[in-house]
């Protein structure tokens, strides 16, 4: 049942967002168990928003997976924020490492690379980030923030890594290693 369920998610994600999911398949054949982690516990980290604006969440979840990678993973992470009504140009302006042109998307990557990287200007941004939109945002910030690396981590420790390439972001393409993840 797992198996055939994990099929079923690659196959979808596969169809509507052009994305490989075979890693998934793999994981479902070897292992059952790791194959329902990966379908339950990640997508409801990585997608958890409670108390953010989906602006501020895409921020911190393109930051988090372009620092984890720049291809496939980002790429799927792009078309899922725009789905959910993100920003175009904001998204294209931190793709480009511009962040401070990014207005509350800017605000989220910058917070996310803060807490990946132990920086110093975390706690003005968590303060920040605290007073606009509370306690419970900066919880979801920071879960975001830490899981959507998990991904292209996974992909690659299974050989299904892939080198940086450009992100479109809404029929524009960007080259998502050229400005680096700072």
């Amino acid at each position: 049942m797992i198996r055939y369920l994990a099929n079923r998610v690659a196959d979808t994600m596969q169809r509507r967002y052009d994305y490989d999911g075979s890693y998934l398949r793999e994981v479902a054949q070897v292992s059952g168990g790791g194959a329902l982690r990966l379908g339950v516990l990640l997508p409801l980290l990585s997608g958890y928003r409670a108390g953010l604006p989906v602006d501020l969440w895409a921020g911190a979840a393109v930051a988090s997976t372009r620092e984890g990678d720049c291809g496939p993973c980002l790429q799927l992470v792009v078309d899922m924020a725009l789905e959910q009504g993100a920003d175009a140009a904001a998204l294209r302006a931190i793709l480009r490492g511009r962040p401070a042109d990014a207005g509350v998307t800017g605000l989220g990557y910058r917070f996310a690379l803060a807490a990946i990287g132990g920086g110093p200007d975390l706690e003005p941004l968590r303060g920040e980030i605290g007073a606009r939109y509370g306690e419970r945002a900066l919880v979801s910030l920071a879960i975001v923030s830490a899981t959507g690396r998990a991904w292209p981590v996974i992909k690659r420790g299974l050989g299904h890594g892939q080198a940086c390439r450009a992100v479109s972001v809404a029929g524009e393409d960007v080259d998502a290693g050229a400005a680096g993840v700072s």
